[in-house]
Formats: C-alpha cells, sequence, structure tokens
C-alpha cells in the first residue's frame, strides 16, 4: 500500500505541471522542484520492489533448503570388515549417484549409510525391535528367509503396497518369477533381490598336496569325503580335515549349509512342496544325523567344539584362510567376500583354494535322483514399511539394482546376480558355480513357520548329537515333537 500511494502521488504531480500555464522565467524552479519529487518517488517505488523480491527470492531459497530429504539405509557391510566389498560399492558408487540422480530431477535427497558389524541373528533382532517400534532405516538390507516371518508378523507390507509405482521398474522384466520369490512370501513380493547363492565344498589345495590327493578333486559320495579327510587326518594331525555346520550357535548357517547340504544327498528335503509339509521323521534324518556323528563324535574329524561357539562361524573363516581347516561346506559366500576382502582376505586365494560339488550320500540318491546337491538362499533390499519417504526410499533400490549399477559391484565382487542382463565377468569359479551348480539347487520353503520353528529345531537338533548330548534317533524324535507341537500335526510328515 506504501508503495501505491506514493507512485500515485508522483503521477499526480507530473500530471499538475503538464498542465499548468506557461510562465515567466523567473517561475521555472517551481516545476524543475516537483519533477525532483517525482523522481525520488519513483525512486523509491523502485527500491521498494527491489527489496521485496530479494526478500521472495530468500524466502524461497530457505523454503528448498526445508525441503531437504534425508533417508537412511542399513545393511551388515563394513568398510573392513564383514561384507566389505558391499560397503565399498555403497559408499564409492551407489550412493554418490543416487543423490546425483536426484538433484537432476529437483529433489535434495541426502542418503546415510548404517553399517552394521554384527551376526546375522543380531541383525534380525535388531530389524524385529525397530520395526515393531515404527522406527528403523528406510531402506533395509534383509535376508530373503526372514521375509516370511515379517510378513506374517505384519512387520514387513508388500511393496505395492509400500510403494504402487514399483511395478513401472525397468528390472523386473530381467529377474525371473524364481529369482523374484527369495524376496516373496505367499506370492506378493516385498523387495527386490540383489542375487542368488550357492553352496559347495571348498577345500585348500596345499593341504590336499601334503596329504597326496588330487586337484581338481570331486568325490562321488559321502564316503570319498570321510575318505579324504581320514588322508589329511593322518598326513595332517595338526589341520582339522572338515567342517559341516552344526549347533544353534551358528544360527542358519547350520541349517542351510550344514543340514540342508547333508539331508539333500540322502534325497529328502526337510520340507515337502507337492504336500507343503515339513519332513519330521525317517531314515534320511536318521542317515543325516549319523553323518555328523561320525564327523564329530566317531571319528572326530571335525571340531565339534567350534560348533558350540558363539563366533565359531568366524573362527571356522580364520581357519580356513589360515591353513588349519581343510574341508569346509560353505556358501560362495566364502569365496566372492570372506577370503576377498577385508579381515579375512586371503592374497593368494585363488592357488590356495579348490572347490567340489557336495555329493549325494551315493550316486543317484540325492534330491531329484541326482548325483550332487546344493541349495540357494539370498537377500535383497526392501523399504520399511514405516518411511515416510517411500517414493525415494525405492528410487534407491531401483538406483542400486540397475543394470549400470551392479555392473559396477561385478567389478569388486563377482557373482550370481538376480537380473539376468548383468554376466559374471572374468571370474571363473563364479562363472562354473553358475554354469554348474545353480542348475540343481534347490530353495527353503515360504513359509513363517520355516524360520520361527523349523530351522531352530533343525539347529538345536544337530547341536544335541554332535556335543553327545542325544543319540541321532533321540534327537530326531524331540525334533519331530517340537515341529508337530508347534505347527500342527497336519503339517508334518515323515519321508517316503
Amino acid at each position: 500500500m506504501k508503495f501505491l500511494t506514493t507512485l500515485v502521488l508522483a503521477l499526480c504531480a507530473m500530471l499538475v505541471l503538464s498542465c499548468a500555464p506557461a510562465a515567466s522565467p523567473a517561475a521555472t524552479s517551481a516545476p524543475a522542484a516537483a519533477t525532483s519529487a517525482a523522481t525520488r518517488a519513483a525512486t523509491s517505488a523502485s527500491a521498494t520492489t527491489s527489496a521485496a523480491t530479494v526478500a521472495a527470492t530468500t524466502a524461497a531459497t530457505t523454503a528448498a533448503s526445508a525441503a531437504e530429504i534425508k533417508l537412511t539405509m542399513i545393511c551388515r557391510c563394513v568398510i573392513g570388515g564383514v561384507s566389505a566389498n558391499t560397503a565399498q560399492w555403497l559408499t564409492t558408487y551407489v550412493i554418490p549417484n543416487f543423490q546425483n540422480q536426484m538433484k537432476q530431477q529437483g529433489k535434495n535427497v541426502t542418503m546415510t549409510l548404517t553399517q552394521f558389524g554384527g551376526s546375522d541373528e543380531e541383525q534380525k533382532q535388531r530389524y524385529a525391535l525397530d520395526l515393531k517400534a515404527g522406527k528403523g532405516e528406510d531402506v533395509m538390507d534383509f535376508d530373503g528367509f526372514w521375509v516370511p516371518e515379517f510378513a506374517a508378523g505384519g512387520l514387513l507390507k508388500p511393496i505395492d503396497t509400500v510403494y504402487p509405482d514399483n511395478k513401472n521398474w525397468e528390472g523386473w522384466q530381467h529377474i525371473s518369477k524364481a529369482t523374484q520369490s527369495i524376496m516373496a512370501y505367499q506370492g506378493k513380493n516385498y523387495g527386490a533381490p540383489r542375487g542368488v547363492d550357492v553352496r559347495v565344498i571348498w577345500y585348500r589345495k596345499d593341504i590336499f598336496k601334503a596329504a597326496g590327493l588330487p586337484d581338481p578333486w570331486q568325490p562321488k559320495s559321502w564316503d570319498e569325503m570321510l575318505d579324504a579327510a581320514r588322508k589329511i587326518k593322518a598326513a595332517k594331525p595338526d589341520v582339522t580335515p572338515i567342517q559341516l555346520d552344526a549347533g544353534t550357535a551358528m544360527g542358519e548357517a547350520t541349517t542351510l549349509q550344514g543340514y540342508y547340504m547333508a539331508l539333500l544327498g540322502t534325497g529328502s528335503n526337510p520340507f515337502n512342496f507337492d504336500t507343503s509339509k515339513y519332513i519330521v521323521r525317517g531314515q534320511p534324518i536318521l542317515d543325516t544325523l549319523n553323518f555328523y556323528k561320525k564327523i564329530y563324535l566317531d571319528e572326530k574329524l571335525g571340531d565339534a567344539r567350534l560348533q558350540l561357539l558363539k563366533d565359531g562361524r568366524d573362527r571356522t573363516f580364520v581357519l580356513f584362510r589360515d591353513g588349519q581347516l581343510a574341508m569346509y561346506v560353505e556358501g560362495d559366500f566364502l569365496w566372492r567376500s570372506v577370503l576377498a576382502s577385508g579381515a579375512n582376505k586371503l592374497e593368494n586365494r585363488d592357488q590356495l583354494v579348490g572347490w567340489a560339488k557336495m555329493p549325494a550320500q551315493s550316486p543317484g540318491k540325492g534330491y531329484n535322483k541326482q548325483d550332487f546337491v546344493t541349495v540357494s538362499g539370498g537377500g535383497g533390499y526392501v523399504v520399511n514399511p514405516n518411511s515416510k519417504n517411500a517414493a525415494e526410499a525405492w528410487a534407491f533400490i531401483a538406483s542400486a539394482y540397475s543394470k549400470t549399477s551392479l555392473d559396477e559391484f561385478q567389478k569388486i565382487e563377482p557373482r550370481i546376480r538376480s537380473r539376468d542382463d548383468v554376466p559374471v565377468p572374468n571370474e571363473p569359479v563364479m562363472t562354473a558355480l553358475a554354469k554348474e551348480v545353480q542348475p540343481i539347487t534347490t530353495k527353503r520353503p515360504e513359509d513363517a513357520a520355516y524360520s520361527t520353528v523349523v530351522s531352530p529345531q533343525i539347529q538345536l537338533m544337530t547341536e544335541r548329537v554332535v556335543s553327545g548330548e542325544m543319540t541321532p534317533q533321540q534327537a530326531m524324535d524331540a525334533f519331530a515333537k517340537a515341529v508337530t507341537d508347534a505347527v500342527g500335526a497336519t503339517k508334518v510328515e515323515d519321508a517316503k
């Protein structure tokens, strides 16, 4: 209003002057003075306008700063520690690249990574507490076998619910339905998978040579595995011949790297996918438990104490790295991550470490009548249903799992990725695993009872055997009762 009033007065003064009659020269000072006043008024009005513009610009800048979107992510990865390659990829490529992408879209987004260095079980506990409290990072690195439990408990929601526009992501067309199922429950996707893995026998070539064993080595039965272990024990008494994960302290590693890999060799599976029932009794389970007993108690070819320690798996990694363990049944994680980077890096890994497929109990007796067996797991990223920035959180996942980003990751850690347009580059071992082992794999059931009841009971059953607490028969009977009581008689059956 002040600006308008000033401007009107100035215009009126100029109008009066233009309409006045000509005066004598002595009177010329009056119109000059009026003109000067009008000029000053206009200048004042211009200054007022400029001030208003500056104020508006300042306000807009302040508003833009207030619109900053702060995202958080958590992974079990630490620079220089566990999954060091993942931490490196995220911090040096994915996060900076994503923030630039957002900037090009006119968004001020920053991503902060929480590097979690605890165990898998500790990570799972943290997630459960955070999600129950309505908290947690926006993007969470999730093990696929946790999804059914968290989804059934209402702690996770399908990605179509959290962010429906995920369907437009180009990546889905490059990820098979089977691979998508890693992060699914009851036919619904809860996140995007990063890749799949397989399990084999890893062995130390130097120890094998000292024991007079061949390289390459490929056992065709459990007996041939045990024969190799016996020769190592005789030639290198200070070396542990073999470790097959067992016990509760090892957590899911026991179930997947240990029990599954042995039981599949008997032709059975912990879960019957045709009947949707858990197998809780039968000769295959007894044969598997007796295999454990022979390794750890009867012939002492393995170190039972390691299976009972909280940090037993980490200690096993160190023993293998240092040449104190000859054979270890593990996932490709051992090759591409544990021995490739971080605290347990083995500088001459390629020259010292070999691999062999896990044989069936005897040729042709394995699951699906196979000669060799394996099982696959995997994980990926999910959007926390408590996130206030679901669109940006999904945009981060889409960016991380783009072909360009995963190709970049392959330079650091070559492995079997989820996308069919991301090959394994210049890595003979991972290429061979993808070609020879992945086609014969199976997977864990998409059932919440698996992670809450069945897997923990499997771990306890194996612990009771390797510790000498129970015989294989007693341990199996206790396992059958506990699982049946928990899930109901209609969801269990004996091995056929």
